[in-house]
């Protein structure tokens, strides 16, 4: 018989594995029914388990936030994810193209290595030299090299003032370097346009990534640069991981005359139709692509591709062509998960395939891209797509 302070402790436990097999219920019986009461089953009776007997203790809100993460990554896709309350905020402002922190983007060629794909211009980074192709190995006293790339991006990130220090290996002169930063608030440019030099009838755009302000950012350049007097235009994707769908929309009406930008398919096969609105531009234009042009600019590359408005140039992109969706949950935390797949306008399917450039070219053996550049020292793919837009200037 149990006596009085058993049984309130005895109607805590159970209350508690009712709170987390409610909810476990609502996701995964909700879908699966019957068929799997006897899995639910079982995480009730691990729920109870540790409560009664795990050693250190645990509280119902850490059972639940520990559930709900085992759920997404249960799914095995990188893509979708559990976010507490400070990763949301920091994706939120990472959407926004507005965070604390010192103004590093990393590469996704290699996910086990923390490569500085390049340092955002007047950031804290670049004014302490960070260079592209720097692998960060310690942020503080933390082993970057053993953390996942969020989580290492998030120990980057911080309330402007506020001080972190970066140790660096520099490949280049084989050289390993102590960086001390304070972080500021970085506001992220994601459009720069300006005339290639030496050649004035060219107008060199580059797009770093899609936030939610791209597409009005473009039209800003465009018209502070006054493209008509153009004669043509390089569009520069490589490096450029995404964002967000809209942002690539609203760009892509720049480059494709209205109709199909891309196909959205969910898990029903249900497809929505996003079209370009009538913006374009109208001129001869080359688009630069490379291994880590993803997602949202894959999409851009796609329908200039498909649609025969452009030429590509460079090395085939990297494949991503899922769309993820973000789901605000309680107490500021979200879920954001793979809802959809995208398909070109000529219903291609790219994901884990790419898009293969119309001109290929590599850059040569420890040649650097010189996205952005201030001088006639172009690299091979720039140079080329020079060359290939000459040939369709009238």
């Amino acid at each position: 018989m149990l006596q009085e302070r058993d049984w309130k402790d005895f109607f805590k436990r159970v209350g508690l594995v009712v709170g987390v097999v409610s909810i476990i219920f609502t996701v995964v019986v909700g879908g699966f029914m019957i068929a799997n009461w006897q899995t639910v089953g079982r995480l009730a009776r691990v729920v109870r388990l540790v409560q009664a007997d795990y050693l250190e203790g645990t509280s119902a809100p850490q059972l639940i936030e520990g559930a709900t993460r085992g759920i997404v990554d249960s799914l095995n896709d990188p893509y979708s994810v559990y976010m507490d309350a400070e990763e949301n905020t920091q994706l939120m402002e990472q959407i926004e193209g507005k965070f604390g922190g010192v103004g590093i983007i990393i590469s996704l060629k290699d996910p086990n290595k923390l490569v500085v794909l390049r340092p955002i211009k007047n950031s804290p980074a670049a004014k302490a030299g960070v260079e592209t192709g720097d692998v960060i190995t310690k942020i503080d006293d933390q082993d970057a090299t053993a953390i996942p790339q969020d989580k290492a991006v998030a120990l980057m990130r911080g309330d402007p003032g506020t001080k972190v220090s970066l140790t660096i290996y520099r490949e280049s002169t084989k050289q390993t370097l102590s960086v001390p930063l304070t972080r500021e608030a970085i506001s992220v440019p994601t459009v720069d346009g300006e005339a290639l030099p030496g050649n004035p009838d060219i107008a060199y755009i580059d797009i770093s990534q899609f936030s939610t302000n791209t597409a009005n950012e473009l039209k800003s350049v465009l018209n502070s640069m006054d493209i008509s007097k153009y004669k043509g235009i390089i569009l520069d994707l490589r490096y450029n991981h995404g964002g967000e769908l809209d942002a690539a929309v609203g760009v892509a009406s720049r480059f494709v005359q209205p109709g199909p930008v891309v196909y959205i398919v969910d898990n029903q096969g249900h497809t929505v139709t996003k079209s370009a609105e009538d913006n374009f531009l109208g001129k001869p234009f080359v688009v630069l692509v490379n291994e880590e042009s993803a997602s949202a600019s894959e999409i851009v590359a796609g329908a200039i591709k498909d649609r025969g408005t452009g030429t590509l140039v460079g090395v085939k992109t990297f494949g991503k062509g899922i769309v993820q969706t973000i789901f605000q949950l309680d107490a500021g935390t979200s879920v954001k998960l793979t809802t959809a797949k995208y398909l070109t306008p000529n219903k291609i399917d790219i994901h884990k395939k790419g898009i293969e450039p119309d001109v290929q070219v590599e850059l040569k053996k420890g040649e650097d891209a010189t996205i952005s550049p201030t001088d006639k020292k172009f690299d091979s793919q720039l140079s080329q797509a020079v060359k290939v837009l000459r040939g369709q200037i009238k």
